[in-house]
C-alpha cells in the first residue's frame, strides 16, 4: 500500500474489481485456523488493504469479528456498499490506524506486496495481541496449465513485463525472505483451487490488474479483443475454467 500510481489505479476500477476478481477457497481459511490453533469464530481480525471486501466477507462468514483497513476512497466506498455492517477505516498498512495489542489476527489478501516491510512488519506486531498471527496470501495463476502459461506470456508482452510463468515458484525460505518475515516463525501452505466463469468475467479480471490500469485504454481494448478471439477457440461455450494456487504465509507474533 505504498502510494504508487499502480497502487492507486485500483480506485479507477473498483466495481470491476469487485465483480471479476477471484475469491478464496475454504481450505485457505482452514489452513489459517490450523496454524493459529483455534477457529476464526470470535477472533478479532483486521483485514488490511481490504479492497472491495472479498476476503473480509469470507472471514466474517467464518464468524470472525472483522475490521477492514483500506487506503483507497473508491475501493472503500465499494466495500461499504457490499458490507455495510462491517467497519472499514481509511488507512495504510505501513501505519495502521489500530490500537496496540488489539487484534488476534491480521490478514493481507493480495495486498502485502504494496507495503514497506521495514514498516509494516513492526506495525503488525504492534497491533497483534500476544499469541496473535499475521497471515498474508496471494491468488497466483496455475502456470502448469498450458493455456494459462501461454496467456501469461501474452499479458506480459502487452504490459511490458516479464512472464510470471517463466519464474520458478520460490521455495519456502525464499518466500519468507521475499515477504520480509525472515525473523518470525512462519509456516507456508499452497492451496490449489479452480473456478469457471463467463468469458467476460475472465477478461474483466485480467484488465483489473494494476499493470493494465495504468496503460492506454485503447491499447488495452485492442488486446482484450484479440484475447477474446483466442479464448473463444479454447472455450467455445465462453465458460473459462481458471485454476489458481493460493500462496499463504502465516507468521506468529513472538
Amino acid at each position: 500500500m505504498t502510494p504508487t500510481p499502480r497502487a492507486h489505479a485500483f480506485n479507477t476500477a473498483a466495481a470491476q474489481y469487485a465483480a471479476s476478481r477471484p475469491s478464496y477457497p475454504p481450505a485457505l481459511f482452514a489452513s489459517v485456523e490450523e496454524f493459529i490453533g483455534r477457529p476464526l469464530a470470535d477472533c478479532r481480525v483486521a483485514d488490511i488493504g481490504a479492497g472491495t471486501g472479498i476476503a473480509t466477507a469470507l472471514l466474517r462468514e467464518r464468524g470472525a469479528r472483522v475490521i477492514a483497513v483500506e487506503p483507497g476512497g473508491t475501493m472503500a466506498a465499494q466495500f461499504r456498499e457490499a458490507l455495510p455492517d462491517v467497519p472499514v477505516v481509511r488507512g495504510d498498512g505501513n501505519a495502521l490506524p489500530l490500537a496496540d495489542a488489539s487484534q488476534d489476527l491480521i490478514t493481507y489478501a493480495q495486498s502485502w506486496h504494496w507495503t514497506d516491510t521495514a514498516r509494516s512488519v513492526p506495525e503488525a506486531l504492534r497491533v497483534l495481541r500476544p499469541g496473535g498471527a499475521l497471515a498474508v496470501w496471494w491468488n497466483t495463476s496455475a502456470f502448469d496449465v498450458p493455456w494459462i502459461a501461454a496467456q501469461d506470456e501474452r499479458v506480459a508482452a502487452h504490459c511490458g513485463g516479464t512472464p510470471r510463468s517463466g519464474r520458478p515458484r520460490p521455495d519456502d525460505g525464499d518466500a519468507v525472505r521475499l515477504a520480509g518475515l525472515a525473523d518470525l516463525r512462519v509456516a507456508r501452505r499452497q492451496v490449489r483451487w479452480s473456478r469457471t466463469v463467463p468469458l467476460d468475467t475472465h477478461l474483466a479480471n485480467i484488465s483489473s490488474r494494476s499493470a493494465f490500469l495504468v496503460l492506454d485504454a485503447a491499447d488495452n481494448n485492442a488486446f482484450l479483443a484479440r484475447e477474446r478471439d483466442h479464448l473463444r477457440r479454447l472455450f467455445p461455450d465462453e465458460r473459462v475454467a481458471e485454476t489458481y494456487v493460493v500462496d499463504l504465509l502465516v507468521a506468529a507474533r513472538p
